[in-house]
């Protein structure tokens, strides 16, 4: 059975990156704290919303994607795991090159429809 509410085929693969980047379990600090936002009863009961830090590098984030405890917390380590890689190999993960390139897209249709309107 899954700790984080996820396929096994998941929880292994993120396990294994934590692994592999030397991410031990002593070396999150994890609180949960309440969401916001919509979500109804559920949201305002339990603390869903999860805090996750690594205290070597002081790298945080903040998961509050899902109405599911489980799920957030395995969400939350698979950010925290991509920021750490980033930051440690110094190559952009895949989302942030999509957001990357997204960006430049938006940009490049602000400067079309500039040149367009004559703004």
């Amino acid at each position: 059975m899954s700790v984080f509410g996820v396929r096994p085929e998941k929880e292994k693969e993120l396990l294994d990156r934590m692994r592999a980047l030397g991410i031990g379990p002593g070396d999150l600090e994890e609180k949960f704290v309440r969401s916001g936002g919509p979500g109804g009863q559920n949201l305002n009961k339990t603390a869903t919303c999860v805090y996750l830090r690594h205290i070597s590098t002081g790298l945080e984030v903040k998961m509050q994607e899902s109405r599911s405890q489980g799920l957030n917390r395995f969400l939350a380590r698979r950010a925290l795991t991509e920021k750490i890689e980033s930051r440690i190999l110094g190559r952009d993960t895949g989302r942030v090159k999509r957001a990357e390139k997204i960006r430049r897209q938006k940009s490049r249709r602000a400067r079309k429809s500039r040149k367009k309107y004559g703004s």
